[in-house]
């Protein structure tokens, strides 16, 4: 039966660029199960775009001499033509700044307001008298509360790792002007989450989670209270009160409405302004969220709370795949301090394959994880190109050379043929195993074993012995079982590595989408005898020492 899933990867927030250690925890797992469910037939929808409110975008933007649209134009361009050239399939792409996001995040907040889970409350906040404004968090230095380092963040000592609130700060004052601040009574409207508890609870014990994520949500519900969901500022969505001129809603409490504004506005470019509905507010789609462990609270606890809230039928996420941190050469990614990969130059040299193969092969699905460009060259060497590529293409080469390029006729299976292609069909089972279960790092192995299995039949059937002894029909059992591999290793790998194993599915002779394939009938049906065999050609190129080694320097260099 046909399956409606709605998929979504966390929105990452449009003010910088992204690097590969975005890509490992919400995007790539996100993608290949996307890939993976379309194969299986399922009706999938895959939603993401630009998270472009709150204080780190005003304040990028008035360090940048931009206006903060200005600033979001920019990261949001950079960002999608970032998923663009990694292949990612999202079925729409959209912004919060869009007139689609702001219906949809008003609605909850009145909904909320009406069913007495918002309270307004007067609390006293940082306000600079020199610019005549109420202070974030972001824009407030001050002394450390607890170690008494004298230019700790506003919410956060970057020097003993204490949190805190702004106000908590000793002698507190102005990040821009360096100007001293004072407590000065606002309004502020503030989510009652306490009174989702039990909620919440309840619905976590329906829940087949990493025991991790339970365990570490078990305990933030726990410790629910009250959290302010406005900001004073011009930027962000409007409180939709009478009463709250100047007050916006809190960029964490918008955000995550972003993956159903982005679905309305799909909607509409599809000439069906409700067709979002048939997924967003069917019970029986199954919502799937991708995020980074950091992002746990937001989709775990306080999105689902908000959504209990409120007073539409929309899903609360189903599974909840939160992966690790992926670093660079055992060290966070930072632009800052050099320590990054510079992507348009990557491209130049590198395919998109390559690096989401690398990725998937060691994601950090159960711990952190980490790009290393030894690493890199060795699964693009002795994997893409050594086991991958390797077969693929003494397979076609010798088809071309002694099946006249087209698919041979199988004749009497051999004991050896058989177990191979029984090897195949369970591969092929682990490998969809795999992806339902978010676990891309073991269906990169399964790929390989796949590849190495199809290696080590060509190896002990030996076809050009077969052909030297004029032995037709073994020669043509041969690579007609190399065949059934090949075709078998385009379609699991296609979620991981969609250009290569596209290409591959063209060199076995067939001229439609792989993408557009049914996984089960595909496998199941034997590519027809005489179908032509297209020039063979190279599907990855060799990565050289040389080409590291620089790649190091620069690192180091940065």
């Amino acid at each position: 039966m046909r399956k409606k899933i709605l998929v979504t990867s966390a929105l990452p927030y449009a003010n910088g660029p992204l690097h590969f250690g975005h890509i490992a925890g919400a995007y790539l797992p996100g993608d290949t199960y996307s890939r993976f469910q379309r194969l299986q037939g399922n009706d999938v929808k895959y939603f993401c775009g630009s998270d472009e409110y709150g204080v780190a975008i005003t304040m990028s933007a008035d360090i940048a001499g931009r206006t903060p649209q200005e600033h979001v134009d920019i990261y949001h361009e950079v960002n999608k033509k970032f998923f663009e050239t990694l292949n990612f399939s999202f079925d729409h792409y959209s912004r919060t700044t869009t007139s689609h996001h702001k219906e949809p995040s008003q609605q909850y907040f009145l909904d909320l307001l009406e069913n007495g889970y918002i309270e307004k409350k007067e609390t006293e906040q940082l306000y600079s008298e020199e610019e005549k404004k109420f202070l974030a968090d972001r824009y407030v230095v001050g002394i450390c509360p607890k170690c008494q380092y004298d230019n700790a963040r506003g919410d956060e000592c970057q020097k003993c790792g204490m949190a805190y609130d702004a106000t908590d700060l000793i002698e507190p004052r102005s990040k821009i002007k360096g100007t001293p601040l004072t407590l000065k009574k606002t309004t502020h409207w503030f989510l009652m989450l306490d009174k989702f508890k039990d909620k919440l609870l309840t619905w976590l014990e329906t829940k087949n989670w990493k025991p991790n994520v339970v365990k570490f949500v078990e305990h933030y519900i726990e410790d629910l209270r009250p959290r302010a969901i406005t900001r004073d500022s011009k930027w962000g969505i409007p409180v939709p009160l009478d009463d709250a001129e100047g007050k916006v809603l809190y960029v964490w409490f918008d955000a995550p409405i972003g993956y159903i504004s982005s679905s309305m506005e799909w909607a509409e470019k599809q000439g069906k302004p409700d067709l979002w509905k048939e997924y967003w507010c069917d019970p029986d789609t199954k919502l799937v969220q991708f995020i980074g462990k950091d992002n746990i609270p937001f989709h775990a606890v306080i999105f689902p709370a908000m959504t209990m809230g409120q007073n539409q039928d929309y899903k609360i996420v189903d599974e909840l795949p939160a992966n690790e941190f992926y670093n660079l050469e055992g060290k966070k990614f930072s632009k800052s301090e050099g320590w990054y990969v510079d992507l348009e130059d990557f491209f130049t040299k590198y395919t998109p394959d390559q690096i989401r193969y690398t990725i998937a092969s060691n994601a950090p699905e159960t711990s952190d994880s980490e790009f290393c460009w030894k690493a890199f060259q060795m699964h693009c060497n002795a994997e893409l190109l050594g086991k991958y590529g390797n077969f693929a293409n003494r397979t076609l080469v010798f088809a071309k050379k002694n099946c006249s390029s087209a698919v041979p006729k199988t004749h009497t299976l051999t004991t050896i043929d058989e177990e191979f292609l029984a090897g195949i069909k369970n591969l092929a089972d682990k490998a969809a195993n795999h992806y339902e279960t978010f676990s891309i790092r073991k269906a990169s192995q399964t790929i390989m074993e796949l590849a190495q299995l199809g290696n080590v039949y060509f190896d002990t059937k030996k076809p050009w012995v077969s052909a030297k002894e004029g032995d037709t029909q073994s020669l043509e059992t041969a690579i007609a079982c190399c065949i059934e591999c090949l075709k078998t290793l385009a379609i699991i790998s296609s979620p991981i590595i969609p250009t290569a194993a596209q290409k591959l599915w063209e060199l076995l002779g067939y001229t439609t989408p792989l993408a557009e394939q049914n996984w089960n009938s595909a496998i199941s049906t034997t590519a027809p005898p005489k179908q032509q065999l297209p020039q063979p050609s190279i599907l990855f190129n060799r990565i050289e020492d040389e080409q590291i080694d620089a790649e190091l320097s620069n690192l180091v260099s940065s």
